[in-house]
């Protein structure tokens, strides 16, 4: 009797150790096996870390050196408010021999936290390929809600427009790449939010000469009027105002309000295991565009959550498809 339960633990807790292997090798099994599909993800966090410390999954470097290939320029100012500064930190080849696309990263954060050098593994790789790439700092919740962050990125793009002779940059050929909150922020600017509006910087509006070549969405959120979002603190304290008190202000910050077919083209990069900003957003948003006519590509990364691309296996990815993408539209 004692033996037969005894058995009975022991397969037991090999049938469990068996599962986890498989949960654990799998994603990279099945990836090896489909070098030309997004790579697949974990689901469950558990796996996911121990698929970190065993060294089959690595952490991109977040924190690359700069190369002396690539000239940086930091802490320039775009605008100020009040006694706050907003800058740029400006990367560019050194060997740069005419005018290059840039590319402006705009962090994430939820709107309330990040800094400008949350991207510098993007901003060193692109630049080493021959783009210009910048950072942006905005305000965030700390200093004032919407539209706050959308007008200072919005004035960011007006400042770029004027100045690309001095940073070697051709002020025709700009893509904005944004992840979560900054997404939100690329895709508002990208689509038209405040064309029209006196800007800051200048006092004139942002409709004349210049328009966003192309935008890059990481699993932002597109839509701030869904059920989910209307009720969700991170949407709330970034609107500063309930849903049944202000739905106009709900409507006026979602992306959604500016489509149309003029939208420039969008890359779009999810996992479908996000439980932050979920999946159906960036579904809505592909599906709106293609009505639309609105060039435009999705990746659904299997089982990858939020910040997917912190892991380099997903980095790299996104590395990838933003390179075909901007190689087409810029």
């Amino acid at each position: 009797m004692k033996s037969g339960i005894l058995r009975y633990i022991l397969y037991s807790l090999l049938a469990i150790f068996i599962i986890i292997c498989l949960m654990v090798t799998m994603p990279r099994i099945w990836s090896s096996l489909n070098k030309d599909k997004p790579p697949v993800g974990y689901h469950f966090m558990a796996p996911a870390y121990l698929a970190l410390l065993t060294g089959l999954e690595k952490m991109a470097d977040l924190t690359p050196a700069v190369p002396d290939s690539v000239e940086e320029i930091k802490d320039v100012e775009y605008k100020r408010v009040g006694e706050k500064s907003l800058q740029f930190d400006i990367y560019r080849p050194k060997n740069l021999a005419k005018p290059a696309p840039l590319l402006l990263f705009i962090h994430g954060g939820g709107w309330k936290g990040g800094k400008r050098s949350d991207y510098l593994v993007y901003l060193v790789d692109f630049a080493e390929r021959g783009y210009v790439t910048a950072t942006v700092s905005y305000r965030l919740l700390g200093d004032s809600p919407y539209p706050a962050c959308a007008e200072d990125i919005r004035d960011a793009v007006k400042w770029l427009y004027s100045n690309g002779k001095k940073y070697g940059y051709d002020p025709d050929r700009i893509a904005l790449i944004g992840g979560s909150a900054g997404a939100h922020l690329a895709l508002l600017t990208a689509y038209g939010w405040g064309n029209g509006i006196s800007d800051s910087v200048s006092g004139d509006s942002l409709t004349a000469s210049h328009r966003i070549k192309a935008v890059v969405d990481i699993y932002g959120p597109f839509d701030m009027t869904t059920e989910y979002a209307r009720v969700h603190p991170l949407v709330t304290n970034f609107i500063a105002a309930s849903y049944d008190s202000r739905p106009d202000l709900y409507e006026e910050a979602s992306p959604y309000k500016y489509l149309g077919r003029d939208n420039p083209p969008t890359l779009i990069l999810h996992g479908t295991s996000d439980r932050l900003v979920p999946v159906s957003q960036s579904d809505t948003l592909k599906a709106r565009l293609d009505r639309l006519g609105v060039p435009n590509e999705y990746y659904r990364l299997p089982l990858w959550p939020h910040t997917m691309d912190v892991v380099k296996r997903v980095n790299d990815f996104c590395q990838v498809k933003m390179t075909e993408f901007f190689k087409k539209y810029l």
